[in-house]
């Protein structure tokens, strides 16, 4: 792996990691801070991706986006669709006033996450 790969991989990790921590606080959950890491989880791998591919990656956080780039170069991706369509909120629109995130979508962003993560870390051979 190439440097800036390693520290897209990093940064999702430590996404991938607070949000599962998060999303074990029971006393006072936070699930705006779950549901927005899981998001930035999958980005930042999807951007991975994209420089796995020697491409560059677009200053964006639409994931169905990112996810189409990535299809140019694995047409398997495009499974995933439905998968990252559900996270992509979270990356803007919890992170402002007038929308909150239930503790029921921070859990089910988590079990997406969970689907999510494996598949593009094999995608990147990890």
């Amino acid at each position: 792996m190439t440097p800036l790969l390693d520290e897209w991989v990093e940064k999702a990790e430590a996404d991938y990691q607070a949000a599962l921590v998060l999303n074990r606080q029971r006393k006072r959950p936070l699930p705006d801070s779950v549901c927005y890491h899981a998001q930035q989880c999958i980005e930042k791998y999807l951007k991975a991706y994209l420089v796995f591919q020697n491409a560059a990656p677009p200053r964006t956080h639409d994931l169905p986006r990112l996810l189409l780039d990535g299809a140019s170069y694995d047409a398997t991706l495009t499974a995933k669709a439905t998968l990252v369509q559900s996270l992509n909120p979270y990356g803007v629109v919890f992170r402002y006033p007038g929308m909150s995130a239930t503790v029921t979508e921070a859990k089910d962003a988590v079990k997406t996450l969970r689907r999510l993560r494996p598949f593009l870390r094999r995608k990147l051979g990890l």
